[in-house]
């Protein structure tokens, strides 16, 4: 454990818990070290600085773990409970902020792996009265979140034209990779004539409070179903840019996700119940739209880990053909062909 700081190998005891648990299980992700302690979960961020997040102080550590309880207790009242401070007594770490806080961890409620959607659609367990309901639970939890002056500028097609050109000018390098000249081109003039057919479109999907602070994050690994229960939870406390927008974008993330699975009977499913619950009566005019955006981002992230010179054949390939797969769904979008 000498790899870990010290707060870190402190945390893997189960001691330094007051509900003592009998095991400390540990996972880590590039922004976070994740302690699941029981029936509870403890998150730590990590200091780093990528650009598009900014963890390096203690400041900021502290506000977006306020931030991510408070942006998920939206969607998951029950899972999200509380940003917690971590003191150091001299040598001795623990939960508490007496006398010298030196972290913050965000503690949840452990939801069960098993019930994770990506896991259900695996074994074959969900069905469209599933979908619907999930549908229904993200209207009501859009319904209650405003569409105020500072969502409403994230609107505008100045800011989505931006976000669309950045992918292509990203993306540009991947031609004749995973990514052929001819999908890169179709998609792109696809893209920027839709936007600039629909201008109307997108001015009223402003007016009619359409644009919100919404996930920015909604994909299978994000949701889990236990019996009437639906917990969604990681969305993006680190960056206002990829979580505001239009609630369309996001009930496109999840339809694309599901159509990339191989669920699309399950998607159309989603997509109907949400609009009927919601009320939404102009989303299903952008719904391709976004849903190109979408898939083309989770091709252009995906394409971004080919530039690790460290990858093992292997893997490089199967992560080429994952990048290829999602700009291939982009194409089928665009040329009507799903």
């Amino acid at each position: 454990m000498a790899e870990f700081p010290p707060l870190v190998q402190a945390m893997l005891n189960p001691a330094f818990y007051p509900h003592h648990p009998g095991k400390v299980e540990f996972l880590q992700t590039h922004i976070s070290y994740l302690f699941l302690t029981g029936e509870l979960v403890y998150k730590v961020k990590k200091p780093v600085d990528f650009g598009f997040l900014d963890f390096t102080t203690l400041e900021k550590r502290r506000y977006y773990c306020q931030e991510e309880v408070r942006l998920n207790k939206r969607f998951s009242p029950d899972v999200y409970l509380a940003t917690v401070p971590i003191a150091v007594d001299g040598d001795a770490f623990r939960l508490g902020d007496d006398p010298e806080v030196i972290e913050y961890a965000v503690k949840m409620r452990r939801i069960n792996e098993d019930h994770m959607l990506y896991r259900l659609l695996e074994g074959g367990k969900v069905d469209a009265e599933a979908m619907q309901h999930i549908g229904r639970h993200l209207a009501k939890a859009y319904a209650a979140i405003p569409s105020d002056e500072k969502a409403r500028a994230f609107g505008t097609l100045d800011v989505i034209s931006t976000n669309v050109v950045e992918n292509f000018e990203q993306t540009r390098r991947y031609i004749g990779g995973p990514l052929s000249k001819e999908t890169f081109e179709t998609i792109e003039s696809w893209s920027l004539a839709f936007m600039k057919e629909n201008t109307a479109l997108f001015e009223q999907r402003v007016a009619q409070g359409c644009i919100k602070d919404c996930h920015g994050d909604l994909h299978l690994q994000h949701i889990c179903v236990e019996g009437e229960n639906i917990y969604i939870f990681d969305c993006i406390e680190f960056n206002e840019r990829f979580r505001f927008g239009d609630v369309a974008s996001d009930v496109a993330f999840l339809a694309m996700d599901l159509d990339f699975n191989g669920h699309s009977d399950l998607a159309r499913a989603f997509v109907h119940a949400y609009i009927e619950a919601s009320g939404d009566a102009t989303l299903a005019q952008v719904l391709v739209f976004y849903k190109v955006y979408r898939a083309y981002v989770r091709a252009k992230v995906t394409s971004f880990m080919l530039d690790d010179a460290g990858l093992d054949e292997q893997t490089r390939e199967e992560v080429l053909q994952q990048a290829k797969a999602y700009y291939d769904l982009a194409f089928q979008y665009v040329t009507g062909n799903i």
